[in-house]
Order: C-alpha cells, then sequence, then structure tokens
C-alpha cells in the first residue's frame, strides 16, 4: 500500500460518522511523524442568525475530535485540531491549509442527493476545484468497514 509522505496534512470533519470513516481510512496511509490537523467549520449565516451558538459548536467539535483521534493515536504523530467559523464552508478550509503550511487536505466525500447538494452546495466538489494545496479523497467504505 502506498504511503502519504507529508509533513501536516489537514483533515477537514463533518460529523462523527465522518471522522470515524475518514481517519480511520487516513491512518492506514500517514507516515508516523505525519502531523495531522483535524478541522470542523460551522457555517455562519452571514448577518442572519445562525443555526447554533459558538459554545455549541465547538462542544461538538471535541466530540468529532474525540472519535478522529482514536485510530490515529498511539504513533509518534502531531495531532492539532481546529474549530473554524466561517460563510464558505470550502474557502474557510482552504485558507486554514494554507495557514497551517498544509502539504495536503484529505477528506472523504459524503453521499448527498441531487436535490441536497443543490439547496446546501457541494463542499466536496468545491474542495477540489482550484485548490490551494493538493486535495485527495479517500474512498468510502463499503459496507462491511466502518
Amino acid at each position: 500500500m502506498a504511503t502519504i509522505s507529508a509533513d501536516t496534512v489537514l483533515v477537514p470533519l463533518s460529523d462523527e460518522d465522518d471522522a470515524e470513516d475518514t481517519c480511520g481510512a487516513l491512518v492506514e496511509y500517514l507516515e508516523t511523524d505525519t502531523r495531522v490537523v483535524l478541522v470542523y467549520v460551522s457555517e455562519k449565516a452571514g448577518g442572519a442568525p445562525d443555526k447554533t451558538s459558538p459554545s455549541h459548536d465547538k462542544e461538538y467539535a471535541q466530540r468529532l475530535f474525540a472519535v478522529g483521534r482514536a485510530p490515529l493515536e498511539g504513533e509518534d504523530r502531531s495531532i492539532d485540531t481546529r474549530v473554524l467559523f466561517g460563510t464558505d464552508i470550502a474557502e474557510t478550509i482552504h485558507q486554514t491549509a494554507l495557514d497551517e503550511d498544509a502539504d495536503l487536505l484529505v477528506f472523504s466525500p459524503r453521499e448527498a442527493s441531487r436535490l441536497a447538494r443543490f439547496l446546501s452546495g457541494d463542499v466536496a466538489l468545491d474542495l477540489i476545484t482550484d485548490p490551494d494545496v493538493p486535495v485527495l479523497t479517500l474512498p468510502q467504505p463499503t459496507s462491511g468497514d466502518g
């Protein structure tokens, strides 16, 4: 199996299943000394009332980070976490990749219906369109995997 040779990898997480699937798959490819930055982006309404409070978002992110850390720990690896707020999720992730000097952005695309992608936007497509750092999409787990 090929390994990811990178100093810093940025991993956006959206929910607990995503954290488990993405980090569980990622650990199989990472070199032990790769720094991993787990990020959660809370989408803000940009002037309108937000769906959730910042404190709720931070608590939710900490749960995601705990799930994501589990498969990654145990090696000589630095794992950092960031809770981010932004009106454009993909743009916020791209900017954070630059700020963290990430060599690679890694994520697992989530399944969504065409209607859901139309109504909420397709963050995965936005992440791979004109990226500032290389992007690696991990395969979704098969029914027997996670």
